[in-house]
């Protein structure tokens, strides 16, 4: 299980990434929405915030809860594991949704420009 400071550095380097593809598309790309472009730099950066708040979560039970103190970590780690997987999961499907936003801006020009491009 990764660690919460390496999660929000990987967050923080995911949404940094595709905040700065859709400041190059604008810059680089006429036909793009400059308008729409925008309203997905700022639900970057709300994903963002929301995530790495959303990492700072608390156990609802105390050690005296359980009858041993190895009842209580493996209760707790048990939970931070689920709790983490959940985050991630949702992360990725809402990254996933703003790639598509993304690319759903392009014209099909540009698209197919782009197509070329990786085949080389």
């Amino acid at each position: 299980m990764a660690s919460k400071r390496d999660l929000k550095k990987r967050m923080h380097y995911i949404c940094g990434e595709l905040a700065m593809n859709c400041i190059f598309s604008m810059d680089f790309i006429e036909s793009i929405d400059r308008n729409k472009m925008d309203d997905i730099i700022v639900r970057i950066a709300s994903l963002q915030r929301n995530s790495i708040n959303r990492l700072n979560f608390c156990f609802d039970r105390k050690a005296s809860d359980f009858a041993s103190r190895t009842d209580y970590r493996k209760a707790l780690h048990t939970y931070k594991k689920l709790a983490i997987k959940s985050l991630s999961n949702e992360f990725n499907q809402k990254v996933a949704e703003i790639v598509k936003d993304m690319n759903s801006l392009l014209s099909a020009e540009q698209r197919e420009i782009n197509k070329q491009a990786a085949k080389k």
